[in-house]
């Protein structure tokens, strides 16, 4: 079984231990709190995939640092809270890991958080997809 990062697993026990309308507030908590992109990305949407999985316009970009922890940025529009939340998630949840601590994330990790009653197929869809986005960057960056 694999060992979830710290940040994820919390993030997960803290929806959790929510009731199921409860769980959409801390989603939106999570929308808010996705951070700006760096500067360097602003200028250069050239640089930021599209994940389009999601309903709304998500944009993420991967950076493999020298010493190997992952750094993950995205963008999606604040009238998309459920997706920005989504990205927020993983934004936080993967912050500080090394790239064989993200690539070993389960695939599932967005199934695991209690919102599946809450949102629709797609939207947790969309959320796989910026996963599976995130760890085909981390591997290309890391091959490169």
């Amino acid at each position: 079984m694999t060992v979830l990062a710290p940040a994820l697993a919390e993030i997960r026990d803290d929806f959790l231990a929510l009731e199921q309308p409860d769980r959409l507030q801390l989603l939106l908590e999570f929308s808010n709190e996705l951070p700006e992109l760096p500067e360097q990305y602003r200028d250069h949407p050239d640089l930021l995939e599209r994940v389009v999985e999601c309903q709304s316009p998500v944009f993420i970009f991967v950076e493999v640092d020298d010493d190997g922890i992952v750094h993950l940025h995205a963008t999606a529009p604040r009238e998309s809270p459920t997706t920005r939340g989504f990205a927020s998630i993983l934004v936080q949840g993967l912050a500080g890991l090394t790239a064989d601590e993200v690539l070993a994330v389960p695939d599932d990790y967005p199934q695991t958080i209690g919102l599946t009653q809450a949102v629709s197929p797609l939207r947790i869809r969309g959320m796989s997809a910026l996963l599976g986005r995130t760890k085909r960057q981390v591997r290309e960056k890391i091959a490169a």
